[in-house]
């Protein structure tokens, strides 16, 4: 009996370990995804971001949250208030090896929340932020869901259903990213004053596809490791525990998952006519999100129907986000973990392959967890959120955002060959003096103007009639003052500024009027707004008509 007892004690501690070490590299998974989202200048940002939620959150869940957890369990369960006794049976246990390996288990799923938000707030948050809310988030946001909900709480005594975390780390983690996302503000130039919207690619899909498939392969450990005793002994007998569901589990989760691509696939084409890749990858997570709540119960085909849903909500939720709420959600955060997680949670009693009792009395036991995890999520963010903005913590100011994060905030490139140049001295009198233009039919007006100028002056452009204009990403140095890298602690200078080349030929146009709308759109009144140059073409040749001169611009 004893040496059975042994065997099964070890074998579910190597599989609790094993799946632990799965979803820990899900980090992987979200640094690649939100990287390759973010714009070139803040990549190195966003990586320092995982990293930090990594470092800072396991510090404080063992610190604090894990404790903060079993109080809240015991207490909302109908126990008595003992402090002591709760730090104590996370600190000092009677069995260390289960109950610390458990908490490590707890601990990568409490980070996970806090790196969920860290995917809305890109490109605009000062480090310290991070730091801040992923203390808040992983010793008191996180650990208090996690008593209601899985640690026997009130929500647990009321029947609520969670299997792995659609409700307790996805929404939870979507919810704060939202109200982050829309008290931090949005990025500089994402929304215009008249409503509308600027688009701003992230600088790598390669990036952001690889990152979705790193997690939908940790996302297996996420779900299927949830099922986290293999055996148990009974009557002098080795008999499988939570593993007598696990082939469920598999299934609904891989099914959630390609048919929540299929899904958000579908509707981004309905939309475009094209098939997007980001809406694509991003349907893969929300799918996943919305199976996870009950992907232990659910028969295969409420799996294919929350999977076909959650991905398509994806493209509908985040464009009422960005053109309605007007909140700047970097990787869309809320639809994928927010809404895709209340709608697998709330779809338990209809999707459940044996569900006995009320299904109307059980989903009101759903809304009501929902109602809870999202008041908490949202309630503490906003409070951590005001008060961080009170005392400028909360956001970098505007030249640094223009200049890029990795530099100022970091002091490094993510891509330094593109910056790391030896300096080269003007000699003093090195003045050209402006003869004139010579006199030409055709002429190429060329601009470097700061990036995020583009779509004003394309604007002006527009105004004055201006014919069709060549956009190029271009690195430059001019007036604006270089600054100072560091790579494995070596600095060097950077003094090459992320700018775009505009070129536009001129034949009928006026070139002194597209002179002055350029000037007119990229002006900013500091140091580094760019220069315009006039050159003449000597010939033009229009490839399809074989057109010249004027006639072929």
């Amino acid at each position: 009996m004893s040496d059975l007892t042994t065997v099964a004690t070890g074998v579910n501690l190597v599989w609790v370990l094993l799946v632990t070490f799965l979803v820990f590299f899900m980090k992987a998974g979200f640094a690649m995804l939100e990287a390759g989202q973010v714009r070139a200048k803040n990549v190195a940002n966003q990586l320092t971001q995982t990293i930090i939620t990594m470092v800072v959150g396991f510090i404080v869940f063992f610190g604090v949250g894990a404790a903060v957890a079993t109080i809240v369990g015991e207490v909302t369960g109908g126990g008595a208030l003992d402090v002591g006794a709760a730090f104590a049976s996370v600190y000092a246990p009677a069995d260390q090896t289960g109950t610390w390996t458990s908490w490590l288990f707890g601990g990568v799923f409490a980070i996970a929340a806090a790196n969920i938000v860290s995917g809305a707030l890109a490109g605009r948050t000062r480090p310290r932020m991070y730091v801040i809310y992923t203390a808040v988030i992983t010793g008191i946001i996180y650990p208090i869901a996690d008593g209601l909900v899985w640690s026997g709480g009130w929500l647990a005594t009321m029947g609520f259903h969670d299997f792995a975390g659609g409700a307790v780390v996805h929404t939870l983690g979507g919810v704060g990213g939202l109200v982050g996302a829309y008290l931090i503000g949005p990025r500089r130039g994402r929304f215009d004053a008249d409503g509308s919207t600027n688009v701003m690619p992230g600088h790598s899909i390669t990036l952001a596809v690889l990152g979705t498939l790193i997690l939908c392969f940790g996302w297996y450990g996420f779900n299927v490791g949830t099922a986290a005793s293999v055996f148990a002994v009974e009557n002098g007998q080795l008999v499988l525990d939570s593993f007598s569901y696990v082939g469920r589990v598999a299934l609904d989760t891989t099914l959630g998952m390609v048919f929540g691509g299929v899904g958000a696939g579908a509707v981004a084409w309905y939309k475009t006519r094209k098939l997007d890749t980001l809406f694509l990858a991003n349907g893969l997570l929300a799918g996943l999100v919305c199976v996870t709540p009950v992907a232990d119960v659910a028969a295969w085909p409420g799996a294919v129907a929350l999977g076909l849903i959650g991905g398509a909500q994806l493209p509908i939720v985040f464009d009422f986000v960005e053109h309605r709420l007007r909140v700047d959600d970097v990787c869309a955060v809320f639809p994928v973990h927010g809404t895709a997680g209340i709608i697998g949670t709330l779809a338990f009693p209809f999707v459940a392959a044996s569900f006995t009792g009320s299904r109307l009395a059980a989903f009101g036991v759903q809304v009501l967890g929902i109602a809870v995890i999202v008041a908490l999520s949202a309630g503490v963010t906003t409070v951590v959120f005001l008060a961080a903005r009170g005392v400028n913590w909360a956001r970098v100011d505007s030249d640094s955002e223009n200049t890029g994060l990795d530099v100022t905030m970091h002091g490094v490139e993510t891509y330094p060959e593109f910056g790391e140049h030896e300096s080269v001295s003007v000699p003093d009198g090195g003045v050209v003096t402006d003869g004139g233009r010579p006199a030409s039919d055709i002429e190429l007006v060329m601009a470097y103007i700061r990036p995020d100028t583009l779509g004003d002056v394309k604007t002006e452009l527009a105004e004055i009639g201006a014919p069709s204009l060549t956009v190029t990403d271009v690195s430059g140095r001019g007036s604006q003052p270089s600054t100072t890298g560091q790579w494995r602690g070596e600095e060097y200078v950077v003094d090459l500024h992320q700018k775009v080349k505009v070129e536009c030929v001129v034949a009928d146009t006026p070139t002194d009027d597209v002179v002055e709308a350029i000037c007119h759109g990229a002006k900013t009144g500091q140091k580094g707004d760019g220069k315009v140059f006039v050159l003449p073409v000597s010939a033009a040749t229009q490839i399809r008509t074989g057109k010249t001169g004027p006639d072929a611009v």
